[in-house]
């Protein structure tokens, strides 16, 4: 039984600039699996995989830590006060 590897398991079309902004929204405790899923076709396994792949094993144990059972992780689970996906004043100009 063979199934169709995910998108990850190919050679990435990303640029660096696309990890960079993965792996930036990965570690975002407000941003859900769902919005990269959107903007880079990845699903939740996919994300997970690329971590492990980018980040040193220590760094990918700790965001796993980070994000497992947060419910701002996942769309569905989030309360409907959590209506963003970064803080009020993440990217104001200072």
């Amino acid at each position: 039984m063979s199934t169709a590897p995910s998108a990850i398991t190919r050679p990435h079309p990303f640029t660096d600039e696309d990890l960079s902004r993965i792996i930036e929204m990965a570690w975002e405790d407000r941003t859900p699996f769902e919005s990269i899923a959107v903007q880079f076709g990845l699903s939740e396994g996919d994300v997970i995989t690329l971590m492990r792949r980018q980040l040193k094993p220590s760094s990918f144990r700790l965001w796993r830590q980070r994000v497992t059972g947060r419910a701002t992780k996942h769309q569905a689970l989030r309360p409907p006060a959590v209506d963003r996906a970064y803080c009020p004043t993440q990217y104001k100009h200072r």
